[in-house]
Order: C-alpha cells, then sequence, then structure tokens
C-alpha cells in the first residue's frame, strides 16, 4: 500500500540550536469493516496487513475460528463520493451458516488506536464465549527463552525503528521462533493482525504459543489472546487488574514487565520452567 509511513518537515530544536528537517511519521487512517455489507467497527490503524486486521477482528468477537469461516475479504470500491477507492473500507464475506451475532451501537461501532474497548458498556458485554479453553493447555515455557523474546521483537520491528510510533505484536513457539510480527499505531490492532494472520492460516487454536505484546495488557488484549487459543500472554508493560481478572478466571499465564531477565508472573506461573537454584 506504501502508505505505514509518511514525511512531515519539523522544526528540530536540540543543544541549542535549531533548524528544519523532514520527519519519519506513522500513518494513521480509519478502517472501516463491514460484514456482507453491513458495517461493524471502525478502528484507527497503520495500514497495511487489513484483511488480517479485519479476520482478527471478527475471531475476537467470536463471529470466526477457522479459514472457511471467512469467505473472501475485498475493499470496497465506490468508497467515496466520486466512486474511488480510499482502501480505508472492507468487506467481509462470511462463509456459508456462519451467522453474524448483534452488534450494537455502544459496544463496538467505534474503537480508537488507544482503547479497543471503550465503547463497551461493561464486562460482561465484552466477555465473548470463547471456542477453546487454554486452561488445559500444558505449554512449558523456560524462562530463559521468555527473557529474550523483547530482544527478538524488537529487532523484527522494522517500521519503528523509523518512526517510534508504532506498537508490536509478536507470536512465538514456545521454543522461541518467531512465527508472526504485526506493528500498527494501535496495541489492539496489532494483536487482531497476527491473530487475523494465524486464522488464514489456519492455525486455531494457538496452543503452545506466546503472544508478546510491546506495550501494557489489557483486559482486551488478555481477551484477544483467549479467543485465539493462546496460552500465555506476556508484556514488556503492565498488565491491568481486569487483565489478571480474566487470566485467573481462564487459566491464562499471564507476564508483565519483562526487561532484561526481570518479569512479574501475575497468573499460571506453572507454565513457566525456571532455572535451578
Amino acid at each position: 500500500m506504501g502508505r505505514v509511513t509518511t514525511r512531515r518537515p519539523v522544526l528540530r530544536i536540540a543543544a541549542g540550536r535549531r533548524g528544519q528537517r523532514p520527519d519519519t511519521l506513522t500513518v494513521e487512517e480509519p478502517l472501516e469493516i463491514r460484514a456482507g455489507g453491513r458495517p461493524l467497527s471502525v478502528t484507527m490503524r497503520t495500514p497495511g496487513h487489513d484483511f488480517d486486521l479485519a479476520a482478527g477482528f471478527l475471531v475476537s468477537e467470536g463471529v470466526v475460528a477457522k479459514p472457511g469461516d471467512v469467505a473472501a475479504i475485498a475493499y470496497c470500491a465506490g468508497a467515496t463520493v466520486e466512486g474511488s477507492n480510499t482502501y480505508n473500507v472492507l468487506d467481509v464475506r462470511l462463509g456459508e451458516g456462519v451467522e453474524l451475532p448483534e452488534f450494537s451501537l455502544d459496544r463496538n461501532v467505534y474503537t480508537t488506536s488507544s482503547c479497543g474497548v471503550c465503547g463497551k458498556a461493561s464486562l460482561e458485554a465484552v466477555r465473548t464465549v470463547a471456542r477453546w479453553s487454554v486452561r488445559e493447555d500444558d505449554a512449558r515455557l523456560d524462562v530463559g527463552v521468555l527473557t529474550a523474546l523483547p530482544d527478538r521483537l524488537r529487532a523484527a520491528q522494522r517500521v519503528f525503528d523509523r518512526t517510534g510510533g508504532l506498537h508490536a505484536a509478536g507470536l512465538f513457539t514456545v521454543d522461541g521462533e518467531l512465527l508472526c510480527l504485526r506493528e500498527d499505531v494501535g496495541r489492539h490492532n496489532a494483536v487482531d493482525k497476527v491473530v487475523g494472520w494465524a486464522l488464514r492460516e489456519g492455525m486455531l487454536p494457538l496452543r503452545s504459543t506466546v503472544l508478546l505484546v510491546s506495550g501494557r495488557a489489557s483486559f482486551e488484549l488478555a481477551q484477544k489472546a483467549v479467543m485465539a487459543g493462546v496460552p500465555i500472554l506476556a508484556a514488556v508493560s503492565a498488565p491491568s487488574s481486569l487483565a489478571v481478572d480474566l487470566a485467573d478466571e481462564e487459566g491464562l499465564t499471564v507476564v508483565g514487565f519483562l526487561r532484561g531477565t526481570s518479569m512479574n508472573v501475575y497468573s499460571r506461573a506453572d507454565r513457566l520452567v525456571l532455572p535451578v537454584p
């Protein structure tokens, strides 16, 4: 698409000196997701991997769970009055027999890049029924492998190097292999892009995997992990109380403040293999 970054002139002031220079910014544009022509959600995102984003959003909402549940995804031609294609509106055609739940205006019509659940009325309203249980997942993750993952995630963030303005989500095996990385101005979009990729690859549920996010672990990100069947969610920053509550209820391992060789384990620490003292 070529719209991930853009260049803008800035006044640079440093060490008492000033001058004009170009700066690279992360692009943020709205994406309207439709299903069968019906508007479902508008999210502010960084263009790129939009089909994965739409598919992952539908996984998180409990609508789809396997590749055949999505028959087709396409950008909508004639998205403007002039009939041009903005590549900011796409439509998902669901597979035969896949039903779309009711989406009310106060639940999920508009999400910002900073908060994916701002319009949802209550905790009960966002707790979709997961198709798979992560509680029984017997994944085992060596702490040494886990502490190496943030550097691997950071090394793969190519757009962040140019802008400094993107969140990242990475899907790893418990052996530390990076399966998929996605960047986006919104942390929840980055996770949806990873989950959508996994759906389209026929990999759900994501047994024995680790989802690593570059920021904090909010309730919504914990929910997305559970909905995709991910047993371990790790973050370089803090989790929220609701994220830990959900993790306790669903059997999700949540690790926060994963920096260097230190971390806080908030739930299901039994999945971590600790070094022998």
